[in-house]
């Protein structure tokens, strides 16, 4: 850009050659800041290049904050309102990223400014955010994905995409009729597909998730569900389930926090993105174990899974095991029958599940579904890791370089080491994570 700034942070004065001034709005005029500052003016220039705009905001008390906007990049120059908030910019909307979100003072929060209508939103925000920090840097990308980088943040916590405009964004945005956007934890490497397994009662899935437990236990676990109901006798939070209050977990899946949920007998059960991708973190593959009406709400949802059912032979075989059992009453195995035959036609017709097995015989049921998992006879290594975190260093500047994203440490002490984040494979996405980092450091000599 060929416009050069001057700005007097004592007068609030701004002299521009070779741009033009768009409108001055009038005063009062607010904006929403960590510290609810006063903006006392707000001016938008154009530079004679119609590529580029630059806005000024004069504060109460406080030096001016420009703005420089290359819409042919699709961003700003990355200077903020002040040094807690950043902005970006994407066609006619600016994105200020900072402070604490009205609803959730934990996450960080999120506003929109429209030029065209010269006003500002709050969005709902959807999936589990970063914590609020000092200070953030912002970069846009492609697929409608803002990268947020914070500083000085714990290695699990510094790295995040916010989704203005994905497909999952523009999904909910119809479907909520307002606006919406949603974060995603961005972390290294990648993952294999979860595994959603379901079945008739009796049909034997659990004693097959058993065996592949047993058998791999470095290679597969459990998601904790979440349910509103209160414990047992000898049951653990976080370990048989989530429990949690009614109206938290009403609010968590209007949030857009669950893949899939039910209500039984006045409580709701649910499995939760954050537990399957907990399971994932860990280095392991998640196995959910649940009916079709659930594998239905997770085969609509964003998450990318293998859906595998389990058959049995005949129903006449599915009633000598339920009766073999001897667990269940008359009326109950007959309730069981009824809706084993309704799940069966779901299952073969419903186009969920992409593999049916039938288990006539255990041993070979179970070769099969070692074989739909790429797992041979020999003990298998796993080959993911868990995930690790992302150590920045606490003082850096952040430059794009096509896909990849050059962190240079800065700070008094500077030992002039560079973190490349090479995003050219990240896969995922909300209400997910972002997966496929690859990470590199580059040492000074």
């Amino acid at each position: 850009m060929d416009t050069i700034l001057y700005a007097n942070g004592h007068s609030g004065l701004v002299f521009v050659q070779s741009i033009e001034l768009i409108e001055k709005f009038p005063e009062p005029y607010s904006i929403a800041t960590p510290t609810k500052k006063k903006l006392k003016s707000f001016f938008s220039f154009r530079s004679k290049k119609p590529s580029s705009f630059l806005s000024l905001f004069i504060f109460e008390g406080g030096a001016p904050a420009l703005f420089v906007d290359h819409l042919e990049n699709g961003h700003t120059n990355g200077c903020s309102l002040k040094s807690e908030d950043t902005s970006v910019q994407i066609g006619d909307r600016s994105y200020v990223i900072g402070g604490s979100h009205e609803e959730n003072p934990l996450f960080l929060g999120v506003q929109i400014h429209d030029k065209i209508t010269n006003k500002w939103c709050v969005p709902t925000v959807l999936g589990t955010g970063p914590k609020p920090c000092k200070a953030y840097s912002a970069i846009v990308l492609k697929q409608g994905r803002i990268l947020v980088i914070k500083k000085d943040a714990a290695s699990d916590d510094s790295i995040w995409f916010l989704e203005v405009d994905s497909p999952f964004v523009r999904e909910q945005r119809k479907l909520l009729g307002k606006e919406v956007v949603t974060w995603s934890k961005g972390v290294r490497g990648n993952a294999e597909k979860p595994i959603v397994i379901s079945g008739p009662s009796g049909v034997g899935k659990g004693t097959l998730i058993t065996m592949l437990m047993k058998e791999f236990p470095s290679m597969f676990g459990f998601s904790v569900s979440h349910t509103t109901r209160s414990p047992r006798c000898m049951e653990k939070n976080g370990v048989h389930y989530h429990f949690t209050e009614k109206t938290v977990m009403e609010k968590e899946i209007n949030d857009g926090k669950f893949l899939e949920f039910a209500s039984v007998h006045g409580n709701l059960y649910g499995t939760s993105i954050e537990s399957v991708e907990v399971v994932t973190d860990s280095g392991k593959r998640c196995i959910l174990d649940i009916d079709v009406q659930g594998a239905r709400s997770v085969k609509a949802s964003s998450l990318d899974a293998m859906f595998i059912f389990v058959c049995p032979p005949s129903m006449k075989e599915l009633e000598d095991r339920l009766r073999a059992r001897g667990t269940e009453t008359e009326e109950q195995i007959q309730k069981r029958l009824r809706n084993a035959e309704a799940e069966i036609k779901a299952g073969k017709s419903s186009g969920i599940f992409g593999h049916i097995l039938y288990n006539d015989n255990l041993e070979e049921c179970y070769k099969s579904l070692k074989n739909l998992l790429g797992i041979d006879n020999d003990a298998p290594v796993n080959g993911l890791e868990a995930v690790e975190g992302i150590n920045l260093p606490k003082e850096h500047t952040v430059t794009k370089m096509e896909d990849k994203i050059l962190i240079q440490e800065t700070g008094e002490v500077i030992k002039n080491n560079m973190i490349v984040l090479d995003l050219s494979s990240i896969n995922g996405g909300a209400p997910g994570r972002t997966r496929g980092i690859v990470l590199d450091t580059v040492k000074s000599s």
